[in-house]
């Protein structure tokens, strides 16, 4: 019988006991599933063209509000105590500072509560706990603070094209950030999207297509059909579908912690470690499929995340996605997998973090992924590990990739050796995140000799890796020549005015080459 207890709703308890789930995690996904069909009423009866933008951000965040209350109790308090004072400190410091202010108390807040929760409260719960969507508030509270500097404070000279694009020119009310921070579709799971265009989907003007006048020295704004999300929520909702199927059926017979069973490690061949580590962490990666396309799928339903259409006419819903599984269970390199994973929290640590600093960015940017990730010390070994894997990794394919490219059955066998090279190492980093705790972490790597550190090490001091100059200057014209090649893509395909965040999200294998190490 699933008896975890929770701060939030036990009105599902029956439930949780009939399947065998906590009732926290009952309660998450019972929650995400009203949502979505919050969602569709929202899109249908509370359309922009039918209500106003006013009675659109109230019950979003009112809905917003009570799916919090009822999966975490009191401690929602939290999201409006955290949201509410770093709207105070923006209303009192002012734009110059306001953006130090808000990142500092965010972070810190978010810091405070995780620390409370994992070694006061339920140190090694798996479940839904409140500190997960104070992740999100976190992201939110720091992009829209240093948005508003960009486009309140610093000129647009100062500004590369992607905070130009994202920069916000006046202060939101109260409502508008509450709703942004709060609302019913990404309040439990998120994704992060930029505040722009969250405001552009309430208002509705999502669809409004930009056209040069002549000469390039007026636009002109139309309106273009509204295309529909249904067949890309279905899509999402079958990829769910299956996703929580693996996850209850397959991913709890090949649990990761069995790797480091004492009779595992006694008995097991060394080929059988290796396919039972690549298995039990791809048996671990379901239920982020499911969370994450999920919450795609409601903001769809809703009618936010179109970012245009492609070459063929067709609509695109991934504005917000987070996560491309195909690419991500075929990569053949550290970096595919991470510019595929997560991607909506690489975005937001380069722009509050790794486009902001001189001094280390890298290294700034890594201490910061961690602290926002939590206190387990699973997660600090994780990063670690992938520092020295993806320095590694891009010393071989530096040094390498180039004598593989021709002819193409040279090409494929490189590409099988890279995909199962990546596919152990991505499984060899992660399991500390996994575990948690540093003693079975210490374990499992001794069990293996800490031979993929050794490995990579000895990579690195054998390899020379090619050093990528950065200057603000030629950051600047690398964002620039980025941005000039995306618009020119965009006119031509017929793009939306959700360019803003597209802009940014064009970049992502820019932003992860660079910071590659630093997600999880």
């Amino acid at each position: 019988m699933a008896t975890t207890s929770t701060t939030g709703s036990t009105l599902l308890q029956p439930l949780s006991n009939a399947v065998q789930l906590p009732i926290d995690q009952v309660n998450f996904v019972v929650c995400q599933l009203f949502a979505l069909l919050a969602a569709i009423w929202f899109r249908t009866y509370l359309h922009s063209s039918k209500t106003s933008s006013f009675i659109r951000h109230v019950v979003a965040t009112l809905l917003g509000l009570y799916l919090a209350l009822f999966c975490f109790g009191w401690y929602a308090l939290h999201f409006l105590v955290q949201s509410g004072i770093s709207y105070c400190i923006m209303i009192i410091i002012g734009v110059e500072n306001m953006h130090t202010y808000c990142f500092v108390f965010a972070l810190g807040y978010l810091t405070v509560c995780q620390i409370t929760r994992v070694y006061i409260f339920d140190y090694g719960q798996y479940s839904a706990d409140f500190s997960g969507p104070m992740m999100i508030i976190t992201q939110k509270i720091t992009s829209l603070a240093y948005e508003i500097h960009d486009g309140m404070f610093r000129k647009d000279e100062e500004l590369t094209p992607s905070q130009r694009g994202l920069a916000v020119r006046r202060m939101p009310s109260l409502l508008e950030y509450l709703s942004y921070n709060c609302n019913f579709m990404g309040i439990l799971a998120g994704p992060l999207c930029s505040y722009k265009d969250y405001i552009t989907f309430i208002e509705g003007r999502s669809y409004h297509m930009t056209q040069s006048g002549e000469h390039g020295k007026e636009e002109i704004q139309y309106e273009k059909t509204e295309p529909s999300p249904n067949l890309a929520v279905i899509q999402k909702l079958l990829v769910c579908g299956l996703s929580l199927l693996f996850h209850l059926t397959i991913s709890k017979t090949l649990p990761v912690a069995y790797n480091i069973d004492e009779h595992f490690q006694a008995t097991a061949s060394w080929p059988t470690k290796v396919i039972y580590l690549y298995v039990s962490l791809l048996a671990a990666r379901p239920k982020y499929y499911f969370a994450w396309t999920l919450a795609d799928a409601i903001n769809n339903a809703a009618g936010f995340g179109f970012r245009g259409y492609d070459k063929n006419g067709a609509a695109r819903w991934d504005l917000i996605s987070n996560l491309r599984i195909q690419q991500i269970e075929m990569s053949t390199s550290f970096k595919m997998f991470l510019d595929n994973w997560n991607i909506q929290t690489a975005l937001w640590l380069k722009r509050v973090c790794y486009e902001r600093t001189s001094l280390s960015p890298t290294i700034q940017t890594f201490i910061l992924s961690a602290i926002w990730h939590g206190v387990y010390p699973g997660y600090y070994l994780t990063f670690l590990t992938g520092v020295v894997m993806t320095l590694a990794a891009r010393a071989v394919r530096n040094n390498f990739r180039h004598h593989f490219i021709e002819p193409p059955q040279l090409k494929l066998l490189y590409d099988v050796i890279t995909w199962i090279a990546t596919q152990i190492a991505i499984s060899y980093t992660v399991v500390p995140f996994v575990l948690l705790s540093i003693k079975p972490s210490l374990m499992f790597y001794s069990s293996w000799y800490y031979s993929l550190h050794s490995a990579s090490i000895l990579v690195l001091l054998l390899f020379p890796v090619k050093k990528t100059q950065r200057g603000k200057n030629t950051h600047e014209n690398v964002q620039l020549s980025r941005s000039k090649k995306y618009d020119e893509r965009e006119n031509s395909l017929g793009q939306n005015s959700f360019s803003t965040t597209n802009n940014v999200c064009n970049q992502n294998q820019e932003i992860a080459s660079r910071h590659s190490s630093l997600k999880q």
